[in-house]
């Protein structure tokens, strides 16, 4: 028998992937120097530690912790379903989350995939034992925290209505300057020619583009569309007047605004500031949109007189992410109306000038909220009840956002071209390959 002595050979310790999350929820100037400093801040406390190794800084500026939808946070956390991170740090809870379903939701999902996250103000780490329930319990503070600050915000912004005083917004044309809008020259002739192009005859998305190109700037350097050339069509600030709480917060966690359609008084104020346009034009203008209207409805319901109904189940739910500009239903064969899809309205009109979207098939968006909710079968009762908004971030992604503050992110792909044929349309592309074939035989 001969006994052999392996010797040992150990390994080299793994260091630990650490990624760093800083967040802060203004866009002033200093915020801006606050996120400086905590990302360089993290740099130099993850290097001085000699087992760790920097992965990623991911830092959101000018975004509220009480929504889960920043960026960056949405960066990292792709980055840990796809193993790329050990252990989180952030500051403190309320920089991580100040909302507590996002917090325990995320906490829970990070600890499932064996992720630490440390919270250096309160000296905690997620994975402990006593951990979770020490989280839940600053994260409720800082929700009511937040709470309390959206409230009086609305106090403060309900005051201002009470005076006849808008409480801030941006309108193309204007300059607020303290409590009253001035005319900035340069952009009041841009408005003055949107109108004119209407009234001889433009719809939106003509004078969307040609204003395009024309290379004539849009406000804060964004691109004209559709939506802002109606926008400005239908603003009452430039015939003088002022209507204020057209939106208001729905949620103080999400920030979401909502159209107030009657659930909130507003506040009319006639002769507010100084008119860019006319009111006689003003008024004609109003007039002509919606004899178009009446018309384009009219049009509709003769080509389709189920479109109404057709439209209502994710009517007004689905959001661009690259233009922020709403989805709408269409159909790949408008002749025969079949293969219903939903594409956003930017790029519909304007094209890949503006936006770069694709098309989403119907099919795949009753697939995927049936999934997401859990249900068998959907009616547009269900999908509002339960749904507020569905994100395209990206083509074959979504982003359901519920009405319990939660969020699901999904993903699909599109059915080979071939599964998704009937036994019909078999059947006729065989019948054209028939004639083709005869047509070239006689040839």
């Amino acid at each position: 028998m001969r006994i052999e002595e392996i010797p040992a050979s150990p390994k080299k310790p793994k260091l630990t992937r650490v990624a760093a999350y800083a967040r802060v929820s203004s866009d002033k100037d200093a915020a801006f120097h606050s996120l400086e400093a905590q990302t360089e801040y993290y740099q130099n406390y993850i290097a001085a530690r000699p087992d760790w190794e920097l992965v990623a800084i991911y830092s959101d500026n000018g975004i509220s912790g009480t929504t889960i939808h920043r960026p960056e946070f949405q960066h990292m956390l792709q980055d840990c379903r796809e193993g790329k991170i050990d252990l989180v740090i952030t500051k403190s809870v309320t920089r991580f989350a100040r909302n507590t379903v996002i917090l325990l939701e995320t906490i829970r999902e990070l600890k499932k995939l064996g992720i630490d996250c440390y919270f250096e103000k309160e000296d905690m780490h997620s994975i402990s034992s006593d951990g979770e329930l020490l989280l839940t319990l600053l994260a409720m503070y800082a929700e009511e925290e937040a709470r309390s600050a959206s409230e009086n915000q609305k106090w403060r912004i309900q005051k201002l209505y009470n005076q006849g005083k808008p409480a801030g917004g941006h309108t193309f044309g204007y300059r607020l300057m303290g409590e009253k809008f001035e005319v900035v020259p340069e952009e009041a002739e841009i408005v003055k020619e949107i109108f004119r192009l209407y009234l001889s005859g433009m719809g939106y998305s003509k004078i969307a583009r040609s204003l395009i190109e024309q290379h004539i700037p849009a406000y804060f350097g964004g691109t004209w569309s559709v939506a802002s050339v109606r926008n400005i069509l239908l603003n009452e600030k430039y015939a003088g007047d002022l209507l204020l709480q057209k939106t208001f917060c729905e949620d103080f966690r999400t920030k979401k605004k909502r159209k107030n359609t009657g659930e909130l008084r507003k506040v009319y104020i006639r002769n507010s500031h100084e008119a860019i346009i006319d009111r006689q034009t003003f008024e004609t203008v109003q007039q002509e949109i919606a004899r178009r209207s009446a018309r384009q409805r009219e049009i509709m319901a003769h080509r389709n007189p189920n479109h109404d109904n057709s439209q209502k189940l994710f009517s007004g739910l689905i959001v661009c992410g690259c233009c922020g500009s709403a989805y709408i239903r269409k159909y790949t064969n408008a002749k025969s109306g079949d293969r219903p899809v939903w594409i956003c309205c930017q790029y519909d009109r304007c094209g890949k000038a503006v936006c770069h979207s694709q098309r989403i098939p119907e099919t795949i968006l009753i697939e995927k909220t049936k999934e997401v909710l859990g249900l068998p079968e959907i009616n547009q009762t269900i999908v509002q009840e339960h749904i507020s908004r569905i994100m395209v971030p990206e083509h074959n992604h979504l982003i359901f956002e519920l009405r319990n503050s939660s969020s699901v992110n999904v993903f699909w792909k599109h059915q080979s071209r071939r599964l998704s044929w009937t036994d019909e349309m078999r059947e006729a592309a065989r019948q054209k390959a028939l004639m083709r074939y005869r047509k070239e035989g006689k040839s």
